[in-house]
């Protein structure tokens, strides 16, 4: 993935600087459509299509898409993630170090026609404070392509509060989702840092393939918006997730079911465009069968391939791994992720790891609660299919300005939780915001897979919290503090259960704090100088024994330390 990077010469990382500058600043003139030069244009793929299992460049080599996500533009905020503490440069940056050659850019119909984003910090993006969602969407495009990253818009969700079951709600047409993604392949129709688009983030419960019903059938409303994308930009890959309830009544991950894609293929207006997207996590995530199958964790090859590796194997279509992740702290999880990475290494197949962010509470991301110290182990478990490599600075340049904006059903201002992703298992719970998961059970727009998904565990020690272990009856909360600016904070609960909880509350005080913007894994309410969450998603009841990490994001003038949490489970 990025061994042509490491064979960039000194004199090339100069030609990409001063290109990369050239391109933003024509973005800036001409909206984002502008053409970038020709040679900003070579350090990146161009335009790909696909061929038998394989995705190419114009030039017919084989291409593996390594991508990433940076989520936080399906949530209340608009924004992806973490730019209340590092600049977008730094993260960009950062993620180019790792290897990558792609963002994943989670976003949601509600932030595409919303006015502002907000939880940017002036002092670190001064340039991004002031930009409409779509305009800070340029921005992004343009500087991930100074940094040599291309960038795959996903439609992680119709609003910003959680992950919808179908293409849409009662709020979202697919009138309104259509007419979207047919306005962002205009916007970007002459920008080929933008290779491709998600259509859809985890299709789950209700959602069938190709069962004929027009209200559930994915592969159908798929081929449709599609078609509606490539009449705009043929020269777009369309991705497509699978399902999770298959025909032959088997479930597995949100979105991660394409097994009846052999049969039934989706089949465009445009060839050569269709690259399908499964999504795939661990234990921890959800407890699929599986994993408690004889012979783990040898026996996940036959499963990926039923599901949809064998695709590839049989050379029908290419797949991407739209998500896989995982905290990596239990042994299961590390034979799932090397077995995984070996897989992903011996096929060849794309991918986009969930996530860049630290903030999803069932997986966290690639670098601590900081947003800049790297997580060590999980990149080294990527190895055999990531190479880190010295990436040059770009000179900073003006962000770019819009062009033609989305269909004119204005959405209200974003106000939902920027949950993380849930694990679905068949049939049952939702999952939370950023990521997928079968519906039994939770894991989260756009992420954040859900959506952002609440931090992860590998930064600073929690602070101290008054409540006591968990006992039969009992649930222990930890204050875990994230990052906090002058208009408000971010905080996340690291929840123990001590036996099962079907429903829990725990509230605390909070002078200054005047509202909860954003909350993954629960909802919160403030009266006075009181805050109260209570448990929901894929965080409302727990089982014995189990952990799981919440959020939420606040507007304050300070924010609390350690604050006395008062826990209430039952």
């Amino acid at each position: 993935m990025s061994g042509w990077l490491e064979r960039w010469s000194s004199a090339r990382r100069t030609v990409l600087r001063a290109a990369a500058a050239v391109a933003v600043a024509a973005l800036a003139v001409t909206g984002a459509v502008a053409a970038p030069s020709a040679t900003a244009a070579s350090t990146l793929p161009g335009w790909l299509s696909t061929r038998g299992a394989s995705i190419v460049t114009s030039a017919g080599t084989p291409y593996t898409i390594k991508a990433v996500a940076w989520f936080g533009m399906e949530t209340s905020n608009c924004a992806p993630h973490g730019l209340w503490s590092l600049s977008l440069d730094e993260g960009l940056r950062a993620i180019a170090g790792m290897g990558f050659n792609t963002i994943r850019l989670p976003f949601s119909n509600e932030c595409l026609a919303a006015s502002s984003s907000n939880s940017i910090n002036a002092s670190v993006n001064a340039d991004l404070v002031t930009l409409s969602p779509l305009k800070l969407m340029d921005t992004v495009i343009a500087r991930a392509k100074a940094y040599g990253l291309s960038v795959i818009l996903d439609r992680h969700r119709p609003d910003s509060a959680a992950q919808s079951e179908l293409w849409y709600t009662g709020a979202y047409s697919e009138k309104r989702w259509i007419d979207d993604w047919k306005m962002l392949a205009q916007r970007y129709k002459n920008e080929p840092a933008v290779i491709g688009v998600d259509l859809h983030n985890e299709p789950h419960g209700p959602a069938c393939w190709n069962c004929g019903d027009p209200a559930r059938d994915w592969r159908a409303a798929a081929t449709r918006a599609g078609n509606a994308v490539l009449s705009v930009n043929p020269k777009l890959l369309i991705v497509v997730e699978g399902v999770e309830r298959q025909n032959d009544g088997s479930s597995t991950w949100w979105g991660g079911g394409l097994r009846d894609v052999g049969a039934a293929p989706v089949t465009l207006s445009v060839k050569n465009r269709v690259v399908y997207s499964p999504h795939d996590y661990p234990a921890t995530v959800h407890q699929q069968s599986w994993f408690t199958a004889p012979g783990y964790p040898t026996n996940l090859e036959a499963v990926w391939d039923a599901n949809w590796g064998y695709l590839v194997r049989k050379g029908i279509a290419p797949v991407l791994l739209g998500e896989f992740g995982t905290k990596l702290e239990t042994d299961s999880d590390k034979k799932w992720m090397s077995t995984l990475v070996a897989y992903l290494a011996k096929t060849k197949i794309s991918y986009a790891y969930w996530s860049f962010n630290p903030n999803s509470g069932d997986t966290g991301g690639l670098v601590a609660d900081d947003w800049r110290t790297l997580q060590k182990a999980k990149l080294a478990a990527l190895r055999p299919i990531l190479t880190p490599v010295t990436v040059p600075t770009p000179k900073p340049t003006s962000s770019p300005t819009t062009s033609p904006r989305p269909s004119a059903s204005a959405s209200p201002k974003p106000t939902a939780s920027a949950s993380p992703k849930p694990s679905s298992s068949p049939s049952a719970s939702p999952k939370p915001s950023t990521s997928p998961k079968p519906t039994t059970s939770p894991k989260p727009s756009s992420s954040p897979s859900t959506s952002p998904k609440p931090t992860t565990s590998t930064s600073p020690k929690p602070s101290p919290s008054t409540s006591p272990k968990p006992s039969a009856t009992s649930l222990s909360a930890t204050w875990v503090p994230q990052s906090a600016w002058g208009e408000g904070y971010v905080a996340e609960l690291s929840l123990t259960a001590g036996a099962a909880v079907k429903s829990w509350s725990v509230s605390f005080e909070a002078p200054g704090t005047s509202a909860v913007t954003s909350a993954w894994g629960m909802s919160c309410s403030v009266a006075g100088i009181t805050v109260t969450c209570t448990g929901s998603d894929w965080a409302a009841a727990l089982a014995p024994g189990q952990s799981v990490r919440v959020g939420f994001q606040a507007a304050a003038t300070t924010a609390p330390t350690a604050p006395t949490l008062r826990v209430s489970a039952s």
